[in-house]
Order: structure tokens, then sequence, then C-alpha cells
């Protein structure tokens, strides 16, 4: 099971809320101004207890729990190549460096959302433990006792949702509810099976919503601060209606147990993509071909432009949708038919959302002018088509020349970025392994590790594209493009890098010197 465990939610027993009654502060009051903010009974129909509540929901979660075969070997093995060299002499290879098999498993939860045995649960949960790990069976225990052995009706990895089908009939089940009205500070409950411990009720509060918390492409969770613990992955948070609008599914413990930092996948989310799994449909999302980088502080002071307002542009794919438009590589996007780019609501999450075939207006900035341009959705294409190359051949050697060689621009690249550059010729390009035979660029041959360069990871073999969105492909443009900068008044620049035949990215580095 992977280290995000499945969030439970709480709820306060009894007792009374507190609610704002009157009409709109004047800036210069206090928010919690004496007389404005009073004491009220719980909202009609709240309990003053939730046993009724737990009693009504529990018969409709369920636990689920894998079965797995797992390939392994001793860890004590044979240098490579002496198992044949046993075989071919007809002498048994020692013991304990054949393949072997054991059994593993995994716990966690789920709920039933039809009465003909539906299943909803994270996708996690029903996933190898492992490399080498085949799932065999799929057992589902509802809440009395009773077990089936569940189908996989569909998975969605990007979201971690699953759907799966027990034969059975006239089950209890619950609904989704509407997340979109969940506020902060509201009261949730869950029931799941944490340890194994199936039925177990916890209760707290809404912490935050939209949560972006980096564990995938779309993070748009409800924070709670219930507590967590593994085996209730894929269990239901209910609102106080019993409404399902939540799905439990990820944890931040620097612990591994619980500190009340708890996640869950929306139901607005969810609930169409359960949909599709559930008519044997592929998840669409929308796509234009694009690669992204998060506008971090040093990235928005190289550019001039505020930071946490729009993601960057690393790349852009021949002949796609953004290529097409006219966005290019560098460009910042703030806006999508007209929601701003934030941290929680980031651009692959608005992207996707948009209707397949529909042409949405985006918002850029681009050397520090805004456009607007118009970019057709395509659907996103499966995961394995969008895998890419990874890496550079770790036997790759770039040599700096000696100093007394290196020309005045390259003597100048190294004071003021810490980098030592030189041409990237197409011997150079051939011992680094690259596969486009169009890059344009200067490698770096050396790095001064105190260097601000070198403190944010650039390494020997990186390929400078650009600097400041000026093409590279000299030491003497490098050198022109730092100089440009100086004159400008700034004290960072922003490089394009390239390592191996992996996406480009931008860092910012901030300039040594005067």
């Amino acid at each position: 099971m992977r280290y995000v465990y499945g969030i439970t939610a709480a709820l306060l027993l009894g007792g009374t809320a507190a609610t704002l009654t009157v009409g709109p502060v004047g800036a210069q009051t206090a928010q919690n101004e004496p007389g404005t903010i009073a004491a009220a009974t719980p909202r009609p129909n709240a309990p003053m207890s939730f046993a009724d509540l737990a009693e009504r929901l529990q018969p409709a979660v369920v636990n689920i729990s894998t079965r797995q075969r797992i390939e392994v070997r001793n860890q004590q093995q044979l240098p490579p190549g002496f198992e044949e060299f046993f075989r071919r002499f007809g002498a048994p290879v020692p013991e304990g460096n054949e393949p072997s098999t054991r059994r593993g498993g995994s716990l966690g939860s789920g709920f039933i959302i039809s009465a003909d045995g539906y299943v909803v649960t994270n996708n996690h949960v029903i996933s190898p433990a492992r490399n080498g790990a085949t799932v065999e069976e799929i057992t589902v225990t509802l809440a009395n006792r009773r077990e089936y052995r569940a189908r996989l009706i569909g998975r969605d990895p990007v979201s971690d949702l699953a759907l799966l089908k027990i034969e059975a009939a006239g089950l209890p089940f619950v609904r989704f509810g509407d997340s979109t009205r969940t506020r902060v500070g509201d009261w949730v409950v869950a029931i799941g099976n944490p340890f194994g411990l199936g039925g177990t009720v916890t209760a707290g509060i809404v912490s935050a919503l939209h949560r972006n918390i980096g564990a995938g492409v779309y993070d748009r969770y409800i924070q709670t601060d219930a507590s967590i613990n593994q085996g209730n992955s894929g269990g239901p948070m209910f609102d106080l209606a019993g409404n399902v609008i939540g799905i439990n599914t990820a944890l931040i413990s620097p612990t591994g147990g619980n500190v009340g930092i708890g996640f869950a996948i929306p139901a607005e989310q969810a609930s169409p993509i359960i949909e599709s799994l559930r008519r044997g449909q592929r998840v669409q999302r929308g796509y234009i071909g694009i690669s992204i980088q998060q506008l971090d502080e040093d990235l928005a002071a190289a550019m001039g432009i505020p930071k946490d307002r729009g993601e960057l542009i690393r790349g852009v794919t021949p002949g796609g949708p953004a290529a097409r438009a006219g966005v290019q590589q560098g460009d910042v996007i703030v806006s999508v038919a007209g929601r701003a780019v934030t941290p929680e609501e980031s651009l692959a999450y608005l992207i996707s959302q948009q209707r397949v075939g529909a042409r949405v207006p985006f918002e850029i900035v681009r050397n520090g002018r805004r456009q607007t341009v118009t970019v057709p959705i395509s659907e996103r294409p499966p995961e394995e088509e969008l895998a890419r190359l990874n890496g550079i051949e770790q036997d790759t050697e770039i040599r700096e020349q000696p100093q007394d060689q290196q020309s005045q621009s390259q003597r100048s690249a190294r004071a003021s970025l810490g980098l030592t550059v030189q041409t990237l010729t197409p011997e150079v390009a051939r011992s680094l392994r690259l596969t486009d035979p169009n890059i344009r660029g200067v490698v770096v041959a050396s790095v001064d590790p105190n260097s601000d360069a070198g403190a944010k990871g650039i390494q020997t073999g990186d390929i400078i594209l650009s600097i400041n969105q000026r093409v590279t492909a000299t030491p003497e443009e490098a050198a022109a493009a730092v100089a440009a900068a100086r004159a400008a008044g700034r004290d960072r620049v922003l490089l394009l890098v390239r390592r191996g035949n992996t996406p480009a990215t931008y860092v910012g580095v901030a300039l040594a010197g005067r």
C-alpha cells in the first residue's frame, strides 16, 4: 500500500455551534466585534448524537482485502551469469537464488453505491503492493461479515479511483452528495477499516478545501482533521445528511500515524469518474499538449511577475492543440476560461475540466505582456502514451577546458552563474546520447558547488537552451544574455535547462558579484 492512507473525518458529539448573525462588517470593525457572532443551536435536522447516523450508514460501508502473489529472490544472490554456469554443467543452483513465491495482501475500505453491488474504493487499495506482485483475488466484506469475491470493473490511476462489482442483490447503498456546498468548518463523519478494525466511525470537521498536496496531477482535496490510519483508504466521508461528499485517500504525517491532516477526493470530482467507469468508458480529460512547471519565487523574480499567479510552460508538444494555438515555451498561463490559475486551482486541473472539443480562451504572459489565445481542447491520451524517455547515461563524461584555454565569455559565465559552459557539438551530443539532433544550447562542463546554480541542482552535462528566453547556442550568447539581464537591473536570470532526453525545466538562478 502506498504511503497515502485513507482519511476519516470528524464530528463533534452534541453541543452548540457558532454562526455569523449580522450583515457585512465595515472595514474598521473587528471580525470578532462583540455582538457580531452569537451562539446558535445546530442547524435543523443536525443530530445531537451520531448513533442513528452511524447505524444507518454502516451497512453500506465495506472492508476490502486482496490476495497477492509476489515473486521474490533471496537477497544473497550469485553474481550475474553464475546461475547459468551451474545449470550448464549439471550442478544444482545454490539454494536461495531461484525465484520464490510469497503471499501478500492489502486492506482498505469502500462503499456500495447500488443495490446490485457496485463498490467504490481507491485504486491503490486493489493494486499490486510492489513490483513483481500480482493481485489474484479481491474480497469485499460487508458489515454483516458476509464475504464476496469482487470483479474489477474499471480503474483510473490518475484520480486514484476504482470501481468493483460483487454478485448480490438488495444491498444497502449510499449516494454521492454535492461537495461544492461543503464549507470549511462543516462537521463530517467517516466509517472505515483502520488496521483491519472494520466498521470504525470517526468524526471531525472540514479543515480546508481545494488542497493541492503534490500527490497527483489533479489534486483538489478536501482536508480534514480526523484521525486517519492505514486501512481507511477508499472509505466514504459523509455530511450530516448522510451524503457521500468525499472519498478518503491521503494522509500527511512525519511519523506514518495520524497528526490530524488528511485528505479526501471531493464527490464533485469522483462521481463523474465513477459513472464513466460504470458505463465501461474511458475517463475523458481535457488536454492541450504542454508540460508545466510551478512558478516559484525565484522563477517569478527572474521573469518579473508575481508568484502564485500562473504556471510556466516548459515545453509544447509539436503539432498539439497548444502549439497550433500559438502557445510557446516560456509563456506563463494565468487564467483558463476566465478562472485564475492558482495553487488551489492548478493549470492541469483547469484544463482537465474543459469539455473535449471546446475552444477555450487562455490568458498568457509573454515577455512581460498579457495576451489571450484560444486553444482547442483535445482528449488526454492514455498515460503510457505520455511517458517520456528518462535520464542520461551514468558513464557520460564532460571535460572542462583548462582555464587558459577558456574564452572571455566562458570566464564571464563562470563568474556570474558559477557554471563553465561550452558549445554543444555533435561529438558532445553523442556522448550525452541525445536523441534529438536539433538541440541548440551550451553544455555545462563544471559547476561551482557554492553557487546558486549548484544549490539549485544544475549538474555537469546539463544543457542550457536559453537564458531569459534568449537562445544560447554559444558561450558568447550566454554571456550576452547575462549582461543584458544586469543592464536591466535584474539580479536573477531564467535558465531553460535540459537533462539528457527529459523535457526541459526552467530554473531561476541568482547572479553572483556585480
